[in-house]
């Protein structure tokens, strides 16, 4: 049994066993242990995508998530989503997420967790976003993302299609094609470093070999250009 088993009792997981199992195992590696820090708290779920990390956020006691998601068709999914007292605690608004990050500075917001789950390799302002979470006051800020396997702190540029759900909104009207940085694990590091953050990064190992088919990402051997991981940010 995994957190994510009512996914396919949503249109767009139906037929996407997969996507289900994939959700399941990360899941399980970056929420379920992290529970006690998410009871009670605020927590900002930054490009919800709909909803699903900010649900699961919910489910593990958090009191408040709000969700920031640029495209209102995803966030119009959430509806779907099975518990009303879950979605209940969970608001999500349409909007860039440096444009809402900053409405929600501006208005004097503070949350206690942040989610930077699956956006990092698709924005350009890698540290911007980061100085913006930390006005915002997290005590704890997770982060699960593409790095590129390259030595030293550098960033990857590379250009994607915005109509892929799963990728950048456009960053001016009518783009087709986004341009992205995908930064290296040292990288991470050092934004980290000089924001003030201690990074834990998590030991992906911990899933046994024979459950990786769709997790394959966490597992790239050093010679592919990236490979997915997941850090901690703490106030140090």
């Amino acid at each position: 049994m995994g957190f994510y088993d009512f996914l396919p009792e949503i249109d767009r997981y139906a037929e996407d066993p997969g996507t289900v199992e994939r959700m399941n195992l990360r899941h399980k590696m970056i929420i379920k242990p992290l529970e006690q820090e998410i009871a009670g708290k605020r927590v900002l779920d930054l490009a919800a995508h709909d909803g699903r990390w900010a649900y699961a956020f919910a489910a593990a006691g958090a009191s408040e998530v709000v969700g920031i998601e640029g495209r209102q068709e995803l966030i119009d999914r959430f509806d779907q989503f099975p518990r009303a007292h879950l979605r209940e605690k969970v608001k999500l608004i349409c909007d860039d997420i440096f444009d809402g990050m900053q409405k929600l500075i501006d208005a004097g917001e503070r949350f206690d967790v942040v989610g930077v789950l699956g956006i990092l390799y698709h924005v350009m302002d890698h540290f911007r976003l980061f100085q913006l979470v930390r006005q915002l006051g997290p005590e704890l800020v997770i982060v699960d993302s593409e790095f590129a396997q390259r030595p030293g702190p550098v960033i990857l540029l590379m250009r994607e299609r915005t109509d892929n759900e799963l990728n950048s909104i456009p960053q001016i009207e009518g783009q087709e094609k986004a341009l992205i940085g995908i930064p290296s694990f040292p990288a991470m590091s050092a934004m980290a470093d000089v924001l003030d953050y201690d990074c834990h990064w998590l030991d992906w190992d911990q899933i046994g070999q024979g459950q990786r088919s769709h997790i394959g990402d966490y597992y790239r051997p050093k010679d592919k250009e990236k490979k997915r991981g997941t850090c901690l940010l703490t106030p140090k």
